[in-house]
């Protein structure tokens, strides 16, 4: 068995986002893409034989719980596994920015010590853990670009062309129930057909959500002006703060302004680990 793993954990971008009602529980019933980019955050294990979990913060200090803490010891519960690790983790992409990198990272968490524990459990079992850690977790199990619905739990992976785009995370950052819970906030969209999207990929629809961070948060109109002052048309990604556009010519990322984390990324077809885990009941 190895002892160590330094593994990826890549972030998405919602190419559009739409908001088609509410559910009497609470929950919004939502319509997205969700494409893997290649800015990830990098996590590594260390297997331990006392049955201990702990964390090293390699970058920026992360809360006690956060989303790997808790995806090993909800994995370590789940299988009454008597092996412990060691999660060095060192960010880089941002939070409260619409880009699930809390998500991944509890993602690549499950997928990376279920081969560090000599689990083997199938992948169907992965998910069913990471649903109750995060609704943005299965997609990033299931390791494909995905079409999505229901409450963010129905993924359907397909195609997407491959791009280059402009990711700008303003210094603000965005809280996820802020924007649900806002009574200016669009629940009404008419349900899209993946036909629509298949045409107009980096075009299509829009993001609801995006009219209500704007009024939160100034810096996610301000990034939106930056890309359109280098001729990009932008779009927020999720619940925001950070905003993309598809590069269609070459951009000089040192004209944005100083506080915004600016970066050219590209989209993945699959997820690093995609084949990590058996797709078998």
């Amino acid at each position: 068995m190895q002892t160590l793993y330094d593994v990826p954990a890549p972030a998405k971008l919602n190419l559009f986002l739409h908001i088609t009602g509410r559910r009497s529980d609470g929950y919004h019933l939502l319509q997205s893409v969700f494409l893997l980019i290649d800015w990830a955050d990098t996590l590594h294990f260390t297997l331990r034989r006392d049955g201990q979990i702990s964390r090293e913060d390699l970058t920026w200090e992360l809360p006690p719980d956060d989303l790997c803490t808790r995806a090993a010891h909800a994995l370590q519960q789940y299988t009454q596994c008597d092996l412990g690790v060691h999660i060095g983790v060192s960010k880089s992409v941002p939070a409260q920015a619409g880009m699930g990198g809390g998500s991944s990272d509890a993602a690549s968490t499950l997928l990376a010590l279920n081969r560090l524990w000599g689990l083997n459990l199938p992948l169907g079992a992965l998910q069913k853990i990471g649903l109750a850690l995060g609704a943005d977790v299965p997609f990033f199990l299931c390791g494909r670009n995905a079409w999505v619905e229901g409450i963010g739990d129905i993924l359907q992976p397909i195609a997407v062309p491959m791009a280059h785009l402009v990711v700008v995370k303003p210094d603000q950052g965005l809280d996820t129930k802020a924007i649900f819970s806002s009574p200016l906030l669009k629940r009404d969209s008419e349900p899209a057909i993946l036909s629509g999207f298949v045409e107009d990929a980096f075009g299509f629809g829009r993001n609801d959500l995006q009219a209500v961070a704007q009024t939160l948060c100034p810096g996610v109109t301000q990034a939106l002006d930056w890309l359109a002052s280098v001729g990009l048309q932008g779009r927020m990604t999720g619940s925001g703060s950070a905003v993309f556009a598809r590069a269609l010519h070459s951009v000089d990322l040192n004209t944005a302004p100083a506080t915004f984390q600016t970066r050219l990324c590209g989209s993945l077809e699959v997820h690093p680990l995609w084949d990590w885990a058996s797709s078998d009941d």
